[in-house]
């Protein structure tokens, strides 16, 4: 049996609002680049900015990270303030011993306590549904600058996270704000 850091009593999960207020940014963002191989640009680090992070640290070393962002959703007519979630991501080395769960968790939390609900974008939909989160079925839009534009592509791939007792409507539409990058 290997060792699970996310059980060590050396782990520790900080929420954290940034900046400044001892968010390790630059060791978050070089974690993010190598989570996901490179695959990831200014944009998406635009993204992970402007919210709160939720990053688990062993040895002193951040280990794994999520940000939730205040967005805006409409969902159907209703517009919500959502909790989303950027930057998801677990340094190669300690993948697969639930650090991810670990920081997702806590993020989890913080959305129930601060926002109407949860949201992301992901193609890794059963790790998310492992962790209380449900696939969007109705279609995707953005509000782009040019009006509400549909987003075909992000079908299937947006999950919300609900209060217990929440009445959404899975199926209705659901729209973004505009942002660069990747609006979902």
């Amino acid at each position: 049996m290997r060792h699970d850091p996310a059980m060590d009593a050396d782990a520790e999960v900080v929420v954290a609002v940034e900046p400044g207020d001892g968010s390790p940014l630059d060791e978050i963002r070089a974690l993010a680049v190598a989570a996901f191989e490179g695959d990831y640009d200014d944009d998406d680090w635009a993204h992970a900015l402007g919210g709160r992070h939720v990053f688990a640290t062993f040895d002193g070393m951040v280990v794994a990270h999520a940000a939730v962002i205040p967005r805006v959703l409409t969902l159907g007519e209703e517009e919500m303030r959502v909790g989303y979630v950027e930057t998801v991501a677990v340094s190669p080395s300690e993948q697969g011993r639930g650090l991810g769960a670990l920081v997702m968790r806590h993020a989890g939390e913080l959305i129930l306590s601060e926002f109407d609900l949860g949201g992301l974008a992901t193609g890794v939909q059963p790790f998310y549904e492992s962790l209380g989160w449900v696939r969007w079925r109705g279609r995707t839009h953005v509000h782009s600058p040019d009006g509400r534009r549909r987003t075909e592509k992000d079908d299937g791939g947006v999950m919300v996270l609900l209060p217990q007792g929440s009445r959404v409507d899975l199926y209705a539409d659901i729209v973004c704000d505009w942002r660069d990058g990747e609006v979902w």
